[in-house]
């Protein structure tokens, strides 16, 4: 197969086209469709203006907006096409959305400096540069109009797609899409005043663009491709992580009906085979020493007892301001807590997985790709093939919450690998299994963190915290991003500095070295920050008799953002005190994360001696909210994802294995075990900052305190239920 066969064969990027795409930044007088991406010329299609890299007007009038971020659930189709769509005035029923191509040079992640997503950026970074793509596809097609009509281009106007003058003359877009694309595009388009939006921030008008094919099982994923003569692909891995092949005999699994071949790869034993289940079987029939002389044996229990002790020595200062030792010292009571947060394994719905076909010409591979650059570099790199011959489409993923961006790049390598020990001209589909995923690593971080604290005259007078866990930027290309002066920023954010005006006050941290791959997970280092400091500031101002509410107003002075979420929840709820009566209490949190604020309020009983969350009231303030649906079921679905995991979830290893294995014994959050949510948005004229992930921090210590009000323990060591360490 040539380059121009995976050319044609590939799903086309910008199907029903015949434009060029150019590069985001216009020069001044650049024309419409001259410029740097001319490798994403479509096959065929009618005539369309791509004014940019990223908006595309075809001759039926439809909009397509090309989204440099992957849509895994979080909603960035809708959210960019939206900014798109209000700078063009166009109807929402006009609207599509696609992915971008890998192209770093055109589709970086302005908070990046590469193509990829996370720390809910999408929509940050986005905000002014999708506006203005759409902005200057408006004017070049009223321009085009104007031309054709000759009339003055501010006579005409917009509506709803809809193209006017006084004159009587109208039109969609599509009917200009050719003459505009020969126009040189405006060096700086105007953009709307936010009192003259219709869509951004309207509650109501703006419908996902991805819900209708999902919920017809219209939308395709990595794991529904079957191409002709395509295989299928399961990797046997080591059974405990740093382990590696020793020697293997594959003569059983060569035999299991299916079954094409058996090959050693850098990551293990990789079968393949006619489908997924032979593929399975013949792994199954493997026989495969392994070689753990340098794998990681360690149990969860043993590694607790040497973070403790670690925990109770001097670290590296993360934050200090005033002496909390000496306070600490002279104290007449301190307060002291240790919490514990076991690894937890992302569990997307669809594992990972991704197709590659590949030749001496180029390549093709289709995946639901999180970071694309790297990615990109990887598969190339591999197969020894140049960038530029290496096609890299980024699919629809059933979710990630931070598994598919991955440091290493590991599931790009394994995917390579796989198809270079088969060969070219022979398609492969590598699956990870569920279990292959609960026990495949790359995990949130095992945390400790030990609290003290000091109250007096009821104010919070000293705090210290030392954080054990470990890094996963530490020795990689991404250290020098993160990493100052030996400090991961990562593994301290919201714990290094804290929203509260405390005077003395000490963070410090360990960095272990431990064999067990870990990863960012939803929230990242908030997953553990938030609750030890949420959990902790209200057991502190609980002993200075202080109200969880006003006690944390009243220490928020420099932090009026956070201060108006928390107000802002406490009126939803109609705060009045913990106690709402009928045997419930309810917890407090507030969050500042990815530059959003979200304060929680949990009302909670006991129920056979276990939580039982009944409503959960929540505030955010993520500045400008584009889709006001989309944050309030992010807020929604994080609350969920972080009750689930604060109650439930852990990964176990036992003498350096995983014990969990699949949903049975790694629990997610039942459907009858969801709260109801109140979510109010704040209002905010600030830009808008991410709502993917500030949902998930706020809600384990909201419960953890209203725990503590109906007389428990505030849990020390989570998950809450059925922790088995």
């Amino acid at each position: 197969m040539t380059a121009h066969d995976i050319n044609l064969s590939r799903r086309s990027l910008l199907a029903g086209a015949g434009a060029l795409v150019i590069g985001v930044n216009l020069p001044r007088g650049a024309k419409a469709q001259s410029g740097a991406a001319q490798a994403f010329r479509p096959v065929g299609g009618a005539a369309a203006f791509a004014p940019n890299a990223f908006v595309r007007v075809a001759a039926d009038d439809s909009i397509t907006v090309l989204v440099k971020h992957i849509e895994f659930g979080q909603g960035p189709f809708t959210g960019l096409a939206t900014l798109v769509a209000e700078e063009m005035d166009a109807d929402w029923s006009q609207m599509r959305a696609e992915h971008s191509p890998a192209d770093v040079k055109l589709y970086a992640n302005l908070a990046f400096g590469v193509q990829g997503t996370g720390g809910s950026t999408a929509i940050a970074n986005s905000w002014e540069q999708m506006r203005k793509a759409g902005a200057t596809a408006r004017a070049m097609l009223v321009q085009a109009a104007a031309d054709a009509w000759k009339v003055p281009a501010a006579e005409i106007t917009i509506e709803k797609g809809v193209m006017k003058h006084a004159s009587g003359k109208q039109s969609g877009f599509g009917a200009f899409a050719e003459a505009a694309s020969k126009l040189q595009a405006p060096a700086d388009a105007p953009l709307k005043q936010a009192a003259n939006y219709r869509l951004i921030g309207k509650e109501g008008v703006v419908k996902r663009l991805d819900s209708a094919d999902k919920s017809r099982g219209k939308a395709q994923f990595a794991i529904d491709i079957s191409a002709p003569n395509m295989l299928t692909v399961v990797v046997a891995r080591p059974p405990r992580f740093g382990g590696k092949v020793g020697s293997f005999d594959a003569s059983a699994a060569l035999k299991v009906k299916g079954v094409v071949d058996v090959k050693e790869i850098g990551s293990g034993i990789a079968v393949f085979a006619t489908g997924m289940w032979p593929a399975i079987k013949g792994r199954e029939a493997l026989k495969v020493t392994w070689d753990e002389s340098a794998a990681e044996k360690r149990g969860s229990r043993e590694l607790i007892a040497e973070y403790r002790a670690l925990s109770r020595t001097p670290g590296k200062s993360a934050g200090k301001h005033g002496d909390a030792e000496a306070v600490l010292a002279k104290a007449e009571k301190v307060i002291e807590a240790e919490y514990v947060f076991p690894f937890l394994a992302h569990a997307p719905m669809e594992p990972l997985d991704g197709y590659l076909e590949w030749n001496a010409q180029g390549a093709l591979a289709r995946f639901g790709s999180q970071f694309q650059t790297t990615e990109h570099q990887t598969i190339a790199t591999i197969l020894g093939l140049p960038p530029e011959k290496v096609q890299l489409e980024t699919m629809l993923a059933g979710g990630s919450f931070g598994r598919r961006a991955q440091v290493s790049q590991h599931l790009a390598a394994e995917l390579a690998m796989c198809a270079k020990a088969i060969g070219p001209n022979r398609p492969v589909k590598l699956v990870w299994t569920r279990e292959d995923d609960l026990a495949g690593g790359y995990y949130r971080p095992l945390f400790l963190h030990r609290m003290r604290g000091a109250v007096k005259d009821g104010k919070i007078t000293a705090w210290s915290n030392s954080i054990v866990g470990q890094s996963f930027f530490l020795g990689t290309p991404f250290e020098a991003m993160t990493v100052k002066d030996g400090i991961d920023a990562v593994m301290v954010e919201g714990a290094a500095e804290l929203p509260y005006e405390i005077a003395d006050f000490a963070c410090e941290v360990h960095v272990p070295k431990v064999g067990v791959p870990t990863l960012w997970w939803r929230s990242v280092g908030h997953t553990h920050t938030a609750y030890a400091v949420e959990a902790f500031v209200d057991e502190l101002l609980q002993a200075a008799g202080q109200d969880p509410v006003a006690g944390r107003l009243a220490m928020m002075g420099k932090e009026p953002r956070l201060a108006g979420v928390l107000k802002a929840v406490a009126e939803l709820a109609q705060w009045k005190g913990p106690d709402a009566g009928n045997g419930r209490m309810r917890g407090v949190a507030a969050v500042e994360s990815f530059g959003s604020f979200v304060a929680q309020i949990a009302e909670v009983s006991l129920e056979g001696g276990e939580p039982k969350v009944h409503k959960v009231w929540c505030a955010v303030d993520c500045g400008v909210a584009v889709n006001p649906d989309i944050v309030r079921a992010q807020m929604e679905g994080g609350i969920g994802f972080g009750l689930g995991h604060a109650l439930y979830g852990e990964i176990t290893l036992d003498a350096g294995r995983p014990v969990q294995a699949n949903f049975d014994t790694y629990r997610s959050l039942r459907i009858h075990e969801m709260p109801a949510v109140e979510v109010t948005i704040v209002t905010s004229t600030e830009k808008p900052t991410g709502v993917g992930e500030p949902g998930v921090p706020p809600i384990g210590p909201a419960v953890a305190n209203a725990l503590a009000r109906l007389g428990q323990m505030r849990p020390r060591q989570l998950p809450m239920v059925g922790g088995t360490v």
